[in-house]
């Protein structure tokens, strides 16, 4: 019997956080002989326990205490990471110990468990996620040399991120590991994209999806369709998402007089109705690893243009094979890149398409479970 725990607390909802209970129900579903358990922090599970349990994962309380991320902000943040890390510290070294899991796998707030692997000996092997573009201060470069030879193994989300842990020469090159984020769930989505949505008011129209965040950085997608607008009046777009900057881009409509072309229209349980019917799915972020939405509108065969931002939708991409790509945060090459679509035959964007679909398969649930379970047992 094989015991593996996961270790994800986090700041506000992400996309690792679905990759991590994706990737904990493919070890549950196939691999055999695997108990497979979440570890909670502060309650950050509780909203997924029924789906966890329907699939025999366990949900592992360090502390009985809650709190809601919902009402975290950028300053009281640090603040979260240092109630996380002194309250669940003892818990954390006494569970490993009475537990004795065979792997643990870190994602996003990895300090805790880092630094005790410097002062504390474990028989569990442990495995850090690199989960997204990791920016380097001091302190994770620090604290990545000190337990550089006690981490089991490196897992990265793309080719690109491999490299670039490579070229910081921190870990021995033979524990870092290529593994694609579980994003693609076959039958789910399928039939998610099956369910018609009567809301969706237009039939030609772009698409981006994502938080409002600076990252997102949906303002540049704001200017573009001002500029469109000038000589197309058609033009629409949805934005779906919510976030700090929601003011921010609703008083740039208003400016730029937009309100009957730009919408925003909140989170949406359910986005494959809006990716199935969009001309295309526009990505503007300034960083992504490889980026969730992008590979699950390659799936649902809808076209894709992307910035190069690091780290992940050029290699997705490869040099405009699966999509459009235009240079990170530059405008007249956003516009360029949507001029190339608008111009290119049925033929040209079909073809695209098809390459963007046989990629996208890389991120299905058992794929990853195959690089996972490959990786465990090597």
């Amino acid at each position: 019997m094989t015991k593996l725990f996961y270790w994800c607390p986090y700041l506000s909802h992400v996309a690792t956080i679905n990759n991590v209970i994706n990737s904990a129900i493919s070890l549950t579903k196939y691999r055999e002989n695997s108990q497979i358990s979440l570890l909670e922090t502060i309650g950050e599970w509780q909203f997924a326990k029924e789906n966890l349990s329907k699939h025999n994962i366990k949900i592992e309380k360090l502390t009985n205490h809650t709190f809601d991320i919902n009402k975290v902000g950028f300053l009281k943040s640090r603040l979260y990471l240092l109630y996380i890390f002194t309250l669940n510290f003892f818990p954390f070294i006494k569970l490993l110990k009475i537990k004795k899991p065979d792997f643990l796998i870190m994602h996003l707030l990895t300090s805790l468990p880092l630094l005790c692997l410097i002062f504390f000996k474990f028989e569990t092997k442990f495995i850090l996620r690199i989960s997204g573009l990791p920016k380097m201060n001091f302190f994770r470069k620090f604290l990545w040399k000190l337990t550089s030879q006690k981490v089991y193994l490196v897992t990265c989300p793309s080719k690109e991120t491999l490299n670039y842990i490579k070229k910081l020469d921190i870990f021995n090159d033979k524990k870092l590991k290529l593994l694609y984020d579980p994003i693609i769930k076959v039958l789910d989505i399928n039939k998610k994209c099956k369910r018609d949505n009567d809301k969706i008011n237009h039939n030609n129209f772009f698409l981006n999806i994502g938080r409002l965040t600076k990252q997102k950085n949906q303002i540049l997608l704001i200017e573009l369709f001002h500029n469109l607008l000038k000589r197309n009046k058609d033009f629409i777009l949805y934005i779906i998402g919510d976030g700090e900057n929601r003011f921010q881009i609703l008083e740039k409509i208003k400016t730029l007089k937009l309100q009957n072309n730009v919408f925003l229209i909140g989170y949406k349980e359910n986005v494959f109705p809006y990716i199935k019917k969009s001309r295309a799915v526009i990505s503007t972020s300034l960083w992504e690893d490889p980026g969730a939405v992008m590979i699950e509108a390659a799936f649902c065969n809808t076209t894709i243009i992307s910035s190069n931002c690091p780290n992940g939708p050029s290699e997705f991409i490869s040099n405009n094979q699966g999509g459009y790509l235009f240079e990170n945060n530059n405008l007249s090459s956003l516009e360029n890149s949507l001029e190339l679509l608008l111009n290119e035959t049925p033929e040209q964007i079909y073809n695209k398409k098809i390459f963007a679909k046989i990629k996208s398969k890389n991120y299905t649930c058992f794929n990853h479970y195959k690089m996972l379970n490959k990786i465990l047992n090597d």
